[in-house]
């Protein structure tokens, strides 16, 4: 999948971090659990980088996924306010929308998203896996989750929380869009 201008940002961003730190492409796709050759498709920006690897990275090398995504620093220290509908966009997959809910807070200790999966582009499954653990909150519709081969549906009021290092992939069901809170501790 080609990516699109903000692939391209935030492809450059990684790069440049990368080279500030001094570290070759391979320590840093060795991180993600992922090919040299993968992650430099990711750094040229002509592929989309998932979230997962983004968050992988940011936490690996201690700083904010905000900055990668925004190319702002958080700020914030006692607080941030996300009213509804105004978080930070971040379409990092065709098949996954997030919105950011706490890209304005400093030093993070998790990373909440509203999250949207159609069912046009959630079809296939795509499988990712990242460090940490992961909690989902169904808001609306149902969604299939398979985490490490175990197959669950879950329908707006469930809840799931789970090993993020184990693959793991989302589908909306029912011909509906799926909107569940996800926080990526």
């Amino acid at each position: 999948m080609k990516g699109n201008g903000l692939s391209m940002e935030i492809a450059q961003r990684l790069k440049g971090l990368r080279d500030i730190m001094e570290l070759s492409t391979e320590d840093v796709a060795s991180v993600c659990g992922i090919s040299q050759e993968e992650y430099e498709k990711y750094e040229s920006g002509t592929v989309d980088i998932p979230v997962s690897i983004l968050h992988s990275i940011a936490t690996a090398y201690k700083f904010e996924i905000t900055t990668l995504i925004s190319g702002e620093e958080p700020r914030m220290h006692s607080y941030f306010l996300t009213k509804k509908d105004k978080g930070l966009g971040v379409d990092r997959r065709a098949n996954y929308k997030y919105e950011s809910l706490a890209h304005g807070f400093i030093n993070r200790k998790a990373d909440p998203y509203i999250v949207t999966l159609t069912p046009e582009q959630t079809r296939e499954m795509y499988f990712n896996s990242h460090p940490g653990q992961e909690f989902n909150y169904m808001l609306e519709g149902s969604m299939k989750i398979v985490i490490d081969g175990k197959e669950l549906i879950l329908d707006a009021g469930d809840s799931i929380y789970f090993d993020a290092n184990k693959k793991h992939a989302m589908q909306a069901l029912n011909e509906k869009n799926a909107k569940f809170l996800a926080i990526i501790f």
